[in-house]
């Protein structure tokens, strides 16, 4: 066939079609990686041990790294040794390298040399963490820790100085002391419910292996032993250890927790309207003075539902992104699990990798947790650590 006075050879077209496709990882590879690194000093303090060495904090290397944020100007970010909290040692061993070890100068120096505050997961060390086993509501506690007086410490520092503080899930909660979650509600303008609350697929014994022991156990002590529930549902605990269940189809009209975007988030952060959400969460309420809600948490309830969760005091939307971007410092408060997600690191070093993100996880799968990465997460950090990085460095740039 000619075109234009050229012949044109379909099988060719084709190879070289296929050609350009199987080069196109190894191009975005090398397109992130003649990319400039953009120095950009983190704090990350992770009080988790869990199976793989920092995995709680995955989710945010992963956009440290996608964006070529790095710790110096050549020095990319290390998922495994970045950061302040547990580390194995070895097989039956851990390490805390945590700021517990700092003196008020060098935490004052530290609130000075990083550009912002990242704290993650709070629950300490468990046997079965060091064993490589995932299950910490069935392990045996080797040392708690929570949020300590040195971890508020940099916190206050960083607000006094300007700095973006982002806080996640479980901060909170035990093992944190009443003294420090008092001083950092105050501080930040949040108050903890003692709610928290999760999705399970069944609340079936036989089913379902994923329900923790501590749960069940709980509910039994304060039902005289009955665990009557067989359906999936949403399961809420109490800092008091009360816990309360609700069913599909008995207690709410949709199972599945949501987080609803307000116009803010869709247009600022590019979150999606409506994501499920199927992991822990925490229920905060915040100073409406001071913060305000870019997404909230709405459970689905039928009259029978809301009765319970307003005899048990827990409101049916409250919520999932809190946040103070005005004044003088910048404050984000995320009420979920945020940051450890079903992630490969080694993605985020492929520029350009977001414009597959449909081909990156199930969309009909509701349980497929990496649909929370790519439609809420990372936009998420994403527009945050841009957005600061403009801020803070915007006129060094222009330069």
């Amino acid at each position: 066939m000619l075109i234009n006075g050229f012949k044109y050879n379909s099988h060719y077209a084709f190879g070289t079609l296929m050609v350009l496709f199987f080069l196109l990882p190894l191009w975005m590879s090398i397109y992130w990686y003649l990319s400039p690194n953009r120095k950009l000093v983190v704090a990350i303090i992770d009080k988790s041990l869990y199976a793989e060495q920092g995995k709680q904090h995955v989710s945010l290397n992963w956009v440290l790294g996608q964006e070529k944020f790095s710790k110096t100007n050549r020095q990319q970010y290390q998922q495994t040794k970045d950061y302040f909290g547990f580390f194995n040692s070895n097989k039956e061993k851990f390490v805390l390298k945590g700021l517990e070890q700092f003196s008020a100068n060098q935490l004052e120096q530290l609130s000075k040399n990083a550009d912002l505050a990242y704290f993650t997961n709070s629950y300490g060390a468990f046997k079965n963490d060091v064993q490589g086993q995932v299950d910490q509501g069935n392990g045996l506690l080797l040392q708690q820790t929570g949020m300590s007086s040195q971890d508020f410490q940099l916190l206050s520092s960083m607000k006094s100085k300007g700095k973006l503080v982002i806080v996640a899930f479980n901060a909170m909660a035990a093992p944190t002391s009443p003294q420090v979650r008092s001083n950092f509600e105050l501080l930040f303008g949040i108050k903890w419910t003692g709610w928290i609350g999760r999705y399970f697929t069944s609340f079936d014994t036989s089913k379902n292996k994923e329900l923790p022991n501590w749960l069940i156990n709980d509910y039994k002590a304060q039902h005289k032993g009955i665990w009557p529930f067989k359906k999936g549902g949403i399961a809420f605990v109490h800092s008091d250890k009360s816990i309360v269940i609700l069913e599909e189809e008995m207690d709410l009209t949709s199972p599945y927790p949501e987080i609803m975007a307000t116009s803010e988030g869709v247009s600022k952060f590019h979150l999606k309207e409506s994501t499920t959400y199927t992991y822990w969460f925490d229920i905060m309420d915040f100073d409406h003075n001071a913060n305000h809600a870019a997404a909230s948490f709405k459970i689905n309830t039928n009259d029978k539902g809301a009765t319970i969760m307003a005899n048990a005091k827990i409101p049916t939307s409250f919520p999932a992104i809190t946040l103070h971007q005005k004044d003088a410092y910048q404050f984000f408060y995320l009420s979920t699990d945020f940051s450890e997600n079903p992630i490969g690191i080694k993605s985020a070093y492929f520029k350009g990798i977001k414009l597959f993100k449909p081909f990156l996880y199930n969309s009909s799968d509701r349980m497929d947790r990496r649909a929370f990465f790519w439609e809420i997460y990372e936009p998420l950090l994403t527009n945050i650590l841009n957005d600061y990085y403009h801020l803070k460095y915007g006129s060094q740039l222009a330069e």
